[in-house]
């Protein structure tokens, strides 16, 4: 039976029964703990400060605060010492890549934008704000958040789809002075990396020895493919639908193009399938489904990391015949490769020292900072800690913080 949750927030309603109206339509949702979870949203606004009577009115608002006003007015640095600017996230999405459920739009997009927020703020401390922005074109994308930066401390892009969510990234950084971070491409590429460099200590290899192929050349397949050839690793290629990205293939966007120029050192053509065939490294973000016998086509002692999420690439079970180390999306595998251990300590350390932008020597310092978390307790269901781990934020945060300061972004 499930179990009751209550939120008064809605109509003094107990949010357990999908049944009654509510003026909502809510008559044919079925009673299920997932809706009554969600029912009236899963965060609200709290005050930090009293507001019991006139003197703390006359201070939180007005009069008092036209004095605070007047001096960020003359010294706008100080919004970061009297407002919650440095403390808080805006979540921005267009609706049109949400989880693996694609482009169902801004407002079915909220609950998932509701609960990245809520993640900030339990694994990392950060405030975050969703914002679902009904519109799909970069130009207006990009203008849309420029003009909401003033009241955030860092923007998460999040499930925008690609490859136009390259362009709106590289467009805000070039505009913003405040950290901007694609979550898909980055806080994904972050973890993928803390447990393969933990996979390849493990066993006893440097990554500047391996040969990887990743399966989807979207937001994610391209910016793990740039952070593992920044850490070093030996070869690396990218497949998409077409095969393995080349620069002899005409049919390349230009974010493949670039991706083309740096990747693929061993010069591999053909299919999936074949580029496999010896390689020490799987990393599947494609949503497609890879054959047994190509897994069994790989190196000794390889790595699957099959991420689609909730069907892997390569069933566990059948990684496992052939691999020394399997990763998975999924909570209920272990190795969970999950965003959540990346972007909460890494905007909480970018915030820390008001970072002007999240660097490279930023993302690798989160990497190698998340893989030591579980140095001294490695096994092969273990090379990655847990998103529970109480470690994991705290040592990101660190981490980040210092590369900022030494990467020259950091403003305090």
């Amino acid at each position: 039976m499930a179990t009751e949750i209550v939120n008064p927030r809605i109509d003094g309603t107990t949010g357990t029964s999908g049944t009654g109206s509510t003026g909502g339509g809510t008559e044919d949702i079925p009673l299920d703990p997932v809706f009554a979870l969600h029912r009236g949203g899963k965060m609200e606004m709290a005050a930090t400060v009293p507001v019991l009577g006139t003197d703390d009115l006359s201070l939180a608002y007005t009069p008092g605060v036209a004095e605070v006003c007047t001096a960020i007015a003359e010294r706008p640095e100080l919004v970061h010492d009297y407002t919650w600017k440095s403390q808080v996230v805006a979540v921005v999405t267009d609706g049109t890549a949400v989880l693996g459920l694609g482009d169902i739009g801004p407002e079915a997009s909220l609950p998932v934008m509701e609960g990245k927020a809520i993640l900030f703020k339990q694994f990392g401390g950060v405030d975050a704000v969703p914002i679902a922005l009904a519109c799909t074109d970069v130009d207006e994308i990009v203008e849309t958040v420029v003009r909401l930066a003033p009241s955030f401390g860092g923007v998460n892009l999040e499930d925008i789809s690609a490859p136009r969510c390259f362009e709106i990234e590289r467009r805000l950084v070039e505009r913003l002075d405040i950290p901007v971070f694609h979550d898909d491409q980055h806080g994904t590429a972050v973890v993928t990396l803390a447990a393969l460099r933990n996979a390849a200590t493990l066993t006893g290899r440097e990554l500047g020895s391996l040969r990887a192929v990743i399966s989807g050349a979207g937001a994610a397949g391209v910016a793990i493919a740039k952070i593992l050839v920044e850490a070093g690793i030996g070869d690396v290629a990218v497949t998409d639908r077409k095969g393995v990205v080349h620069e002899g293939r005409e049919d390349l966007n230009p974010v493949k193009r670039e991706l083309a120029s740096f990747t693929n050192r061993s010069g591999l053509t053909g299919s999936l399938e074949s580029a496999m065939a010896g390689a020490d490294v799987f990393i599947g973000v494609s949503g497609g489904t890879v054959a047994e016998a190509a897994v069994a086509s790989m190196a000794k002692g390889s790595f699957v990391f099959a991420m689609a999420n909730p069907t892997p690439e390569v069933h566990p079970d059948v990684a496992h015949r052939h691999a020394a180390v399997v990763a998975t999306g999924r909570s209920d595998y272990p190795n969970q490769i999950n965003n959540v251990l990346a972007f909460p300590g890494i905007f909480a350390g970018a915030l820390q020292v008001r970072a002007s932008a999240i660097t490279e020597g930023m993302k690798l310092a989160a990497a190698a900072a998340l893989a030591d978390v579980v140095a001294d307790e490695l096994s092969a269901d273990h090379v990655i800690p847990s998103p529970f781990d109480a470690r994991v934020a705290p040592a990101v945060t660190a981490a980040v913080a210092a590369a900022a300061r030494a990467e020259g972004v950091a403003r305090r």
